[in-house]
């Protein structure tokens, strides 16, 4: 996949993407998912990263220790979410590039594409 150079807003899902679905309710903790924190370490800073949860507010704390002890960077994250889909809705530049991009993953395996950045 070819991407542009400009600076990035990436949008993720925290349940079954970058954590294991759920651990937190049926482990009793959370379990970072192999691959996840590379991928997001090697996001340049300049991106920005959000994180989405259907998490109640009961979790935010539990939730946000988890995230700081795995030094798992992001620059916004948001709970009570609704369960149903995400849906990105952006334009397309005039010179043709693209401002949006969507993948499903598979339940619990942080598997995405590797990016080329180009103008």
């Amino acid at each position: 996949m070819i991407m542009s150079t400009l600076p990035k807003t990436w949008i993720f899902d925290l349940d079954g993407t970058i954590v294991k679905h759920n651990g937190y309710k049926t482990d009793g903790e959370d379990t970072l998912l192999e691959g996840a924190k590379e991928y997001l370490d090697a996001i340049p800073s300049e991106d920005f990263i959000l994180i989405l949860t259907s998490r109640t507010e009961e979790y935010r704390e539990l939730t946000l220790n988890f995230l700081k002890e795995h030094k798992l960077r992001f620059d916004s994250i948001l709970f009570n979410m609704p369960m149903g889909e995400r849906i990105l809705v952006n334009d397309r530049k005039p010179s043709g590039i693209d401002m949006s991009f969507g993948w499903n993953l598979k339940r619990d395996n942080f598997e995405l594409p590797e990016i080329e950045r180009k103008l």
